[in-house]
């Protein structure tokens, strides 16, 4: 194996390096692919709390960011990074009453994605 390294070392660097860099890139995204996998297949319809972004609740309860936003009256072409503790207090409405709103406009997006299959 050494000798084969070193052949290739001496007679195609640049191939080596590349296949190297391919690899790692590789075994980089395999391992980031089943990281997220493992994540989100255990946080599935998570109670929602207020360290959450309307993104992340979108994901744990597999709807579209856009259409929970548009069901809390938010742009959907316009991404709310927020979290929803930082919602309610700039909106000045309690973290509990925003939850409630936010469990309510998760099952409106649900009915309006249920609505548009055939």
């Amino acid at each position: 194996m050494k000798r084969l390294v070193r052949h290739l070392w001496r007679n195609n660097r640049l191939l080596l390096i590349a296949f190297t860099v391919a690899a790692a890139l590789t075994l980089f995204f395999a391992i980031r692919t089943a990281a997220f996998f493992i994540y989100w297949s255990n946080h599935q319809n998570v109670e929602i709390e207020g360290w959450m972004t309307i993104g992340y609740v979108a994901h744990s309860y597999r709807l579209p960011p856009e259409e929970l936003q548009k069901a809390l009256g938010y742009d959907p072409r316009k991404p709310e990074r927020r979290p929803l503790g930082r919602i309610a207090q700039e909106t000045g409405e309690p973290l509990p009453e925003l939850i409630m709103r936010v469990e309510a406009a998760i099952e409106v997006a649900r009915q309006e994605l249920q609505e548009r299959r055939p």
